[in-house]
């Protein structure tokens, strides 16, 4: 397993990180630790999670992964040999503190909630989910100015978290969903007024959306701000599992309807072709999609996902596979044709 620094914080992560949101919705207490014990026995020492999690977010499961993760920390012994992310939500989502913002308040309170069903005393990396202003994030395409917006300055956000690390309840900050005028600005904060740096950034990256190379892949390297990637597999497409409106019965695409991010006509003729090149070269179709964002130079770490110990299996083995020449020119080909077809 491959290991990288965490921007400039001294912390260092696996090259994959175990993303969670499905501990409390599609996987059961039991099948999140036996997730957690399976990807830290392979070498995973980074675990990623939020205050709103599971996915879909719902009151009546909002904060169970947290607690399933909670649980098995308490169980294993082994707080100090991971590095644990979560992520303090933005505006939205009534049932959480009637309305979550990045205020001073709002985020004392969600890390003393978060550390409580965590059931430690400090967070590795917090992470702002999304921002606290109108801007483009979750696939939202064209920037509307607001005029009238209800916006937390990201002064406050910051000094407010800069508390947090002053009072060892968090080591390092990182941003999720954030555009490059949001990680530049908060830079330009930090070092100018004293505060923490960020020190990465979640957003998505995948076969089928790689716009995070505008503008964030520069920033990501020059800034040492690096892409903890989401959704590598877009919501599970570039498994192949979807295509020709295929609808496994236990697939997040099947279960949920607000999943529709990937599935665009494009988007399914996109898949199509790199499944195809996997195929061609008797690769599995997962494992080059994640072996292609593994090997991208900004990438600090990829975050996957499964439901199941055989789909987590498949996504372990990503981290030895090395796609040659001829993968990545066939993929670049395609990309070259469908650029971006789920941004």
């Amino acid at each position: 397993m491959q290991i990288r620094p965490l921007g400039d914080t001294g912390i260092e992560v696996s090259r994959l990180c175990l993303g969670t949101m499905t501990f409390g919705e599609q996987n059961s207490e039991s099948e999140a630790h036996e997730q957690l014990d399976r990807a830290v026995a392979f070498g995973i020492n980074f675990i990623d999670t939020a205050e709103m999690y599971p996915v879909p977010p719902m009151a009546e499961t909002q904060g169970r992964t947290e607690q399933y993760i909670g649980t098995w920390l308490k169980a294993r012994g082994s707080r100090d040999d991971l590095i644990l992310a979560t992520k303090a939500a933005g505006p939205g989502m009534s049932h959480i503190r009637g309305g979550p913002r990045l205020t001073r308040d709002h985020l004392q309170r969600a890390i003393d909630t978060s550390l409580k069903r965590l059931q430690t005393d400090y967070i590795d990396l917090y992470q702002l989910h999304w921002p606290d202003r109108s801007t483009n994030f979750f696939g939202k395409l064209g920037y509307v100015p607001d005029d009238n917006e209800d916006a937390t300055p990201l002064e406050e956000t910051l000094s407010a978290l800069k508390e947090l690390v002053d009072a060892g309840k968090v080591r390092a900050i990182g941003l999720s969903n954030e555009t490059p005028w949001g990680v530049m600005r908060s830079l330009h904060l930090a070092e100018t007024l004293g505060l923490p740096r960020v020190a990465s950034i979640q957003n998505p990256y995948n076969l089928l959306n790689r716009s995070f190379e505008v503008g964030l892949a520069e920033i990501a390297h020059r800034e040492r701000v690096g892409l903890l990637a989401y959704s590598p597999l877009a919501f599970g497409m570039l498994s192949g599992k979807y295509l020709d409106g295929a609808r496994p019965p236990k697939g997040r695409l099947t279960l949920y309807e607000r999943f529709k991010r990937y599935t665009s006509d494009l988007a399914d003729e996109a898949t199509r072709a790199y499944v195809g090149i996997a195929r061609e070269h008797g690769l599995d179709p997962s494992q080059m999609a994640l072996a292609y964002v593994n090997s991208r130079p900004f990438l600090t770490s990829n975050i996957i996902g499964a439901t199941t110990m055989a789909q987590l299996e498949t996504n372990l083995a990503s981290e030895s596979l090395k796609l040659d020449q001829e993968v990545l020119d066939a993929i670049e080909a395609v990309h070259q044709r469908i650029p971006n077809p789920s941004p």
